[in-house]
């Protein structure tokens, strides 16, 4: 296994969008029939997603996170009891994960435009994925809507749903394609065009998660999910052909004997 790649996390948005409770009871509502037993969950960040998913069904949930203070903090909350003892923390990426530990989900939650090679990231943890297994990632969507608070939390991109899709690893099936909260997209053009705004405040994301996002509820699947600020993909791996898988049988004796053969004497 490689050393930990580890860095230390300049964004200060984690606890501002954890209070994002509707937001986050609604896109878990939309993946939730995609997650295995063993889960492998990239960049977890404060543990917000970690708190909500990992249920008693989670036979195992490796959470990475790059940043060292965080990654020590969620350590110490398994020791606690604040997050469930299936949960293991780990300081570092991908790249540190052992060739044979294999995951029946992995979770990129609002973390892949923070990775700049975002193709060989995806090819990457889809090596760890079990035949079957799913990728989960959830990202922000629309380049026109990137600020200078993106750029300020080390956001590379924002993602238009062909771009998502684009970056899928060979030997993977979409399985779903969603823009999700239509309503909060309306509202970050108007900010885009009229408040000019690089930075939300508390209030401003109590407003959005309290009042918009119901009302996405409501409207995003009228509109076919055609429109939202925030992207969802899911992708499966190709599982196992068990009539390709299974060895084929002997040829029986008397099948291998050669036509007309006789033991008369």
């Amino acid at each position: 296994m490689s050393t930990a790649r580890t860095r230390e996390y300049l964004g200060s948005e984690l606890a501002l969008f954890a209070e994002a409770t509707h937001w986050r009871a609604y896109w878990q509502r939309q993946v939730s029939g995609f997650l295995g037993r063993q889960v492998l969950e990239v960049g977890a960040g404060i543990g917000s997603v970690t708190r909500s998913l990992c249920g008693p069904d989670i036979g195992r949930w490796v959470a990475l996170e790059p940043d060292r203070e965080m990654a020590a903090q969620l350590s110490k909350e398994v020791r606690d009891g604040r997050l469930p003892p299936a949960c293991e923390i780990r300081c570092g990426t991908t790249g540190d994960l052992a060739p044979d530990e294999m995951f029946d989900t992995a979770l990129y939650i609002d973390v892949l435009e923070h990775i700049e090679d975002d193709t060989a990231e995806v090819a990457r943890v889809c090596r760890h994925l079990a035949p079957g297994g799913h990728l989960i990632v959830l990202v922000p969507a629309h380049q026109a809507l990137y600020t200078p608070f993106d750029a300020a939390i080390g956001h590379f991109r924002r993602y238009t749903m062909r771009q998502l899709l684009a970056v899928a690893a060979e030997g993977t099936t979409s399985r779903r394609a969603r823009y999700l909260d239509s309503v909060g997209l309306l509202a970050s053009l108007a900010n885009r065009m009229l408040l000019h705004s690089a930075t939300p405040t508390r209030a401003q994301i109590l407003l959005w998660d309290r009042w918009m996002v119901p009302l996405s509820r409501v409207f995003d699947p009228l509109f076919g999910y055609r429109c939202g600020k925030t992207a969802l993909a899911v992708w499966q791996k190709a599982p196992i052909d068990m009539r390709r898988a299974a060895p084929k049988p002997p040829r029986s004796l008397a099948a291998s004997r050669p036509t007309g053969s006789s033991n008369a004497a």
